[in-house]
């Protein structure tokens, strides 16, 4: 049962915590076994040696004993797993009020059991969980053959009108899977010639029935984080913009968007402001960012503190390319405002881009001090540890630019120390040749490993994840 492991290794920090309280909850020893167990394939899970673990707890080959410990130990995760989240979304309450009523059903206890299905009717209702619905009204119409206390009409009348919702989300699932696979396999979908109106209709017709459903907005919004999200996969910022500008507008005709779906039309007014300048339309895109803008105000600014980020982010990208000084104060600005204070990995993001924008106009003093605040951040250290290490490289190419030399074998001996595992590994030897250079760059000798590195690594998209370009940077020197 290896998936035992999978599962302990995607455990979070709550899960893994809450999991300990529930082992102790009979006896807490220290030195139960199936806490030994969950704490070596925490720490060993890439190198899982089983044979190490049960000589460590049996002192023996007890194979036997060790299986009947991995099961038991899953369980307890499963029931630990479901504790936790009893209460965790609607839809596992409703689910776990389903469970009582059974279990006091069995019991004999037939009104508990008919009051809790009440209870998860009305959430079911209020949610539209209309699969879970179809097992609630089953359930009640059940009970009716317990007891007469229980009349099944009304339950009967309304299992009847909750098929005919649920066979409209099941269409509607079933022209999403269908649209989903014919987009991904279409032979013209990374040409941008495909059409996805003919696509789509197709899909419609092949597995709709009603018209009703046809003319779903559900339906259609669906179709359109779907769709979306496949060409943000893809990177294809071309016919994402292609769609979005035909389906936005499509939706404002149509009178679509309202309260409930606000934040699908800020959304698409996001992706339609990134995807104008991915494709080099800075002015429309600088125009979507401030219609962008407006829609945040609407419904009394709902979402607005949700998106304020969003909109910045659109401006700066945009006067990256035309204006640095502009987007310095953008990212100033943005740093003043609550909702973004609130938001640490914003944070990172505002003063990493200062000091980009810095060191590109050569004010490479405000460009390490945005650095340094940036790894001030108590969120700095949650960062994936290839991020900070670009980080830290960036840093070194600053520092050496204003030529602090102290400052600099200082920080060229903190990476080498806290990155040396990641340094070593072969997807990061770039990275490992580039500190070594700038290690040496007032080495005469240096000219060489510059030539070197920059015959080694000058293919197309080599240099995209670096924060200040290695390769344009040693063109530079």
């Amino acid at each position: 049962m290896n998936g035992l492991y999978d599962i302990i290794s995607i455990l979070n920090r709550e899960e893994s915590r809450n999991l300990k309280i529930f082992l102790n909850r009979t006896n807490a020893s220290g030195d139960r076994k199936d806490i030994a167990l969950f704490d070596f394939a925490k720490k060993n899970h890439s190198n899982i040696d089983e044979s190490q673990i049960v000589n460590r707890l049996y002192n023996k080959e007890d194979k036997n004993s060790f299986y009947r410990l991995k099961n038991r130990l899953q369980n307890d995760i499963n029931k630990s797993l479901l504790l936790l989240n009893y209460n965790r979304s609607d839809y596992n309450n409703v689910v776990n009020l389903m469970s009582l009523a059974k279990l006091f059903q069995q019991k004999g206890s037939y009104q508990i059991a008919f009051d809790y299905l009440k209870k998860a009717e009305k959430k079911a209702t209020k949610n539209e969980f209309f699969d879970l619905l179809d097992l609630i009204y089953s359930d009640l119409i059940r009970l009716s053959h317990e007891s007469v206390e229980f009349n099944p009409i009304e339950y009967i009348d309304k299992r009847k009108e909750n098929h005919k919702s649920l066979h409209v989300l099941q269409e509607i699932d079933d022209v999403l899977a269908a649209l989903i696979y014919r987009v991904k396999i279409s032979q013209n979908f990374s040409t941008h010639n495909y059409q996805f109106t003919e696509v789509l209709q197709k899909t419609i017709n092949d597995y709709v029935d009603s018209d009703e459903v046809k003319k779903s907005a559900k339906l259609r919004f669906k179709i359109y984080h779907s769709i979306s999200r496949i060409l943000l996969q893809q990177n294809d910022f071309k016919s994402l913009e292609e769609y979005l500008q035909k389906t936005y507008y499509e939706f404002l005709e149509e009178k679509l968007f309202d309260k409930s779906n606000h934040e699908t039309k800020l959304q698409m007014l996001t992706y339609l402001a990134n995807s104008l300048f991915k494709n080099d339309k800075i002015e429309e895109s600088l125009a979507k960012a401030e219609e962008l803008y407006l829609a945040m105000q609407e419904y009394n600014g709902w979402l607005h503190d949700k998106y304020l980020f969003y909109y910045y982010n659109s401006l700066v990208i945009n006067y990256q390319v035309t204006d640095k000084q502009k987007a310095i104060e953008v990212l100033l600005e943005a740093k003043t405002k609550k909702a973004i204070q609130q938001l640490p990995m914003f944070i990172v993001f505002i003063y990493l881009n200062l000091a980009v924008f810095y060191f590109d106009l050569k004010n490479f003093k405000e460009a390490r001090k945005n650095l340094a605040r940036l790894k001030r951040e108590e969120s700095f250290n949650s960062l994936d540890a290839v991020f900070r290490l670009k980080i830290h490289v960036t840093e070194l190419q600053t520092i050496y630019e204003i030529g602090d030399i102290d400052l600099f074998d200082y920080q060229l001996n903190i990476v080498r120390k806290d990155f040396k595992e990641l340094l070593k590994k072969a997807d990061y030897q770039r990275e490992n040749q580039f500190i070594k250079i700038l290690s040496k760059m007032d080495d005469t000798s240096v000219s060489k490993k510059i030539e070197e590195f920059l015959t080694h690594h000058n293919e197309e998209g080599v240099a995209d994840n670096d924060i200040i370009n290695y390769n344009i940077w040693l063109k530079s020197k």
